[in-house]
């Protein structure tokens, strides 16, 4: 076979807190690109060993339109994720803070420049209502979500973690917060940092430069620069768990794909460690929005994109959100998906009951698609035997950053997630599941159990023991 691959000379050098994105670099990678059977057949099977992609490598996927070799792709994908996470789907819920923003990005409900949104930041009375109303229904994982505007800084950011955290309504309570926030300096992020947070997001939105501009038509977010390095200036503030993106509609998914990865290229040559989540977004519908059609991304592309994303980056937790339809999001989980949100509502107060509302696009800063509450969701993953799971144990067991990296590269981490998540799983059967759905559950747990004992019965015993505790009311026990 002809190998065409070499390792990557960036034509701009990764530094930290630098600018890393060259256009024209990208676009030689792709059209360059030999998409042969052979080609692409040796970069699947490179992949399912756990070794992860060039973007060369990756190009030859995206440049793949035989039917034949789409399918591979696909399976390959499948594989992947069974081989590495298992059938295990982390759950949790994006809860919005504020919509005030300075931004004018034009497919953005929150612009400053919409004058039909409404606008509201939850002051710590209706936060705690918001939370509480999540631990409720058994939500241990939030994301909580702000516009970017000078009120909403980083003392106002670490405040809101440390209330949400002070929440505790029966056996509920939220374990760990991620933020998807401003990009802030090191200083701000050393602050949120002291909050206890897990994760921090920041998408890039688009790669593309000039594609950027267009979007992006003023205020801070503006700066293509700045929002490039945010998650440096995180890394710098010893954030090691961030987690970046793409908003796919924006410009070409195949040149977003390459961007994406560029991104965790950077990580890993200037920090040692890539990123921890990668989210994929589709474009949809805003209150009085603008966006150019030219670059929709079809259910169908959709599909290839996320199922690439998996093959190029195997130890990297790839996040499904709620702005899909149902349909497509039981498609797409098949494909290498291990994060999803459940229960999603994304109106300011939209989770209490006192602040409860229909869908509202003047509220919201997007259409989602996917409107179910947690425990249908909960019970169509039980019905195809996925391992719903509320985890949080590698946070308090410091396996983030290049830590997580150790366990999980090796593919150990399929191990703890899968006994954590049985765990976090009976929580929930216990403490808010319907007597159907705790029936169900309880087979599906006893099937990983037997699972489990077959490939490492040393670890069923200890799992035994903590589960009969979590049912004799005992909470929060991992491993």
């Amino acid at each position: 076979m002809k190998m065409i691959y070499k390792p990557q000379e960036y034509r701009i050098k990764d530094e930290r807190m630098k600018p890393f994105i060259d256009e024209s670099e990208i676009w030689e990678i792709l059209d360059t690109a030999e998409s042969t059977k052979e080609n692409v057949r040796a970069v699947i099977k490179k992949s399912l060993a756990k070794n992860r992609l060039s973007m060369q490598e990756t190009a030859l996927l995206l440049k793949t339109e035989d039917p034949e070799l789409i399918e591979e792709i696909k399976e390959g994908a499948r594989t992947l994720k069974e081989n590495v996470y298992g059938d295990r789907i982390v759950i949790f819920a994006p809860l919005y803070v504020g919509n005030k923003c300075v931004n004018n990005c034009t497919y953005c409900g929150f612009r400053a420049s919409n004058k039909k949104q409404k606008r509201t930041t939850l002051n710590e009375i209706q936060l705690r209502a918001e939370v509480k109303s999540l631990e409720d229904n058994g939500q241990k994982r939030l994301i909580l979500v702000y516009g970017e505007h000078p009120m909403y800084d980083a003392d106002f950011i670490a405040d809101s973690v440390r209330t949400v955290y002070s929440v505790k309504s029966g056996p509920g309570e939220i374990r760990r917060v991620n933020i998807n926030a401003a990009p802030l300096d090191v200083e701000g992020f050393k602050k949120v940092k002291a909050s206890a947070i897990g994760t921090y997001q920041i998408f890039q939105e688009t790669y593309h430069r000039e594609a950027y501009a267009k979007y992006h038509l003023s205020g801070q977010k503006s700066n293509f620069d700045w929002r490039l390095t945010g998650l440096d200036r995180a890394q710098e503030a010893l954030i090691d768990d961030v987690g970046i993106g793409a908003l796919f509609g924006l410009y070409d998914w195949k040149y977003e794909v390459l961007g994406l990865l560029r991104h965790v290229n950077h990580f890993e040559a200037c920090y040692n460690v890539g990123p921890h989540t990668i989210s994929f977004p589709r474009i949809k519908a805003a209150s009085d929005s603008s966006i150019d059609p030219k670059f929709e991304v079809s259910d169908e592309d959709f599909i290839r994109l996320v199922a690439i994303l998996r093959l190029a980056v195997p130890y990297t937790g790839l996040i499904l959100t709620a702005r899909e339809t149902k349909e497509l999001r039981t498609e797409v989980i098949k494909l290498g998906v291990s994060q999803i949100d459940a229960g999603t509502n994304i109106q300011l107060g939209g989770y209490s009951e006192e602040n409860h509302k229909e869908q509202k696009l003047d509220h919201e800063q997007f259409e989602i698609g996917d409107t179910r509450n947690l425990g249908e969701v909960i019970d169509e993953l039980l019905d195809k035997q996925y391992l719903p799971s509320f985890c949080t144990a590698c946070y308090r067991k410091g396996r983030t950053g290049e830590h997580f990296m150790e366990f999980s590269v090796p593919g150990f981490i399929k191990r703890f997630c899968t006994q954590n998540a049985i765990l976090t799983l009976a929580e929930y059967l216990e403490d808010y599941a319907t007597l159907e759905q705790k029936e169900k559950g309880y087979k599906l747990i006893d099937v990983k159990i037997e699972e489990l004992n077959k490939k490492d019965s040393l670890k069923v015993a200890p799992l035994l023991e903590r589960l009969d505790k979590v049912k004799q009311g005992e909470r929060d026990l991992y491993f």
